[in-house]
């Protein structure tokens, strides 16, 4: 939402209240009824060469997306332009630089609830007019995701779906929908985060470091001067709180970026580096190796060879496991990246069944 190194509302932002997330579930709630009855506007710009800066605008390593809630939102990407209303759905595919300027209604300040992606994690705020014109983070979630790649790839294909001619494109897009949805709205409900745990510095020193980890002038002194405090004393305390030092957080994180890109994602080795906040190609080859035994070239190789295989392999793919029983091996395998789905959202959009074919 802010130009990369801009101090923005995260520093500041309050975590949800119960009454926040009520609101939230109803929101959510609403926009799968409009989505059913086909009221739902979708939106979604053009897909660009990854990793281009642009003035004015900025981009996220992974999708982001927009409920208009009340007022407008002008969008600018490189290639074209435009407005989102209330009740009307915006997913800004990963790299796709964009800025934003937002306007209220007559009697309505402008408000929308904005889903962003980070590592096993996933955040849901509400935005408001911070000062004219421009949107900040009033309160804010992060939620434990370990099935994240499911919201990425309905994300995704959502954005890829939406720049298709299909035959059955509108009935893709209104399933997709729902489901994603869906699942954003049972997270709501049920969902928990370790990050929302800590407190006072220590959760927003983790909120700064994921929000903008693809920053590579992010670090310490960096996030003690927005924070009001010394380095050292931050240093001192989160190392205190979390038993890791910020020095090796910022850098995991980034390192856990970069391991979901290589796995989602067709980004060149240079084009990950960069976009996980290293300046320097070579040296995050090297930190890789260090915190994963091999370089990224080998591990990206690595996932490839094991997801060939096993999608070689007979099977019976259920909404919740991998079942080899006619095929080898002869015992049921889940992949240590597939979580369980949310098999009520996924289902309700009519994109999974129970039934063994």
């Amino acid at each position: 939402m802010a130009e990369k190194g801009e101090p923005t509302g995260i520093f500041a932002a309050k975590r949800l209240s119960a009454h926040n997330r009520a609101e939230m579930r109803d929101i959510f709630d609403r926009a799968i009824e409009l989505a059913e009855r086909d009221k739902l506007r979708l939106k979604v710009p053009h897909e660009v060469k990854h990793a281009l800066k642009h003035r004015g605008m900025h981009y996220h390593y992974r999708p982001e997306l927009f409920l208009q809630l009340q007022g407008r939102t002008d969008f600018q990407f490189p290639r074209e332009s435009f407005s989102l209303s209330p009740d009307e759905l915006c997913v800004i595919p990963a790299g796709v630089p964009h800025g934003e300027l937002v306007y209220p209604e007559a009697a309505r300040p402008f408000r929308n609830l904005v889903a962003g992606f980070y590592n096993n994690t996933l955040s849901l705020h509400f935005a408001y007019e911070a000062r004219p014109h421009h949107p900040d983070i009033e309160v804010i979630e992060f939620f434990d995701a370990p099935n994240l790649d499911v919201f990425l790839t309905l994300a995704n294909s959502l954005a890829q779906t939406f720049q298709s001619q299909g035959p059955a494109r509108d009935s893709v897009l209104k399933g997709l929908s729902i489901a994603l949805i869906g699942l954003f709205r049972n997270i709501v409900e049920t969902g928990t985060g370790q990050l929302n745990s800590d407190i006072g510095k220590v959760f927003h020193a983790k909120c700064i470091v994921r929000e903008q980890f693809a920053n590579p002038d992010l670090g310490v002194q960096n996030i003690a001067e927005h924070l009001g405090c010394s380095a050292d004393y931050l240093s001192h305390l989160f190392h205190t709180e979390t038993k890791e030092r910020l020095t090796h957080y910022i850098q995991r994180i980034r390192i856990e970026g970069a391991i979901l890109a290589l796995e989602t994602t067709s980004l060149n080795i240079s084009e990950i580096a960069y976009a996980a906040g290293f300046a320097d190609p070579a040296y995050f080859a090297r930190i890789f190796k260090q915190h994963k035994g091999l370089p990224p070239q080998e591990y990206r190789a690595q996932i490839e060879a094991h997801r060939v295989e096993v999608e070689l392999q007979p099977k019976t793919v259920f909404f919740d496991r991998l079942d080899f029983t006619h095929g080898q091996p002869k015992v049921a395998i889940v992949p240590d990246k597939m979580a369980p789905l949310d098999a009520v959202a996924l289902s309700r959009a009519g994109i999974v069944s129970g039934n063994k074919r």
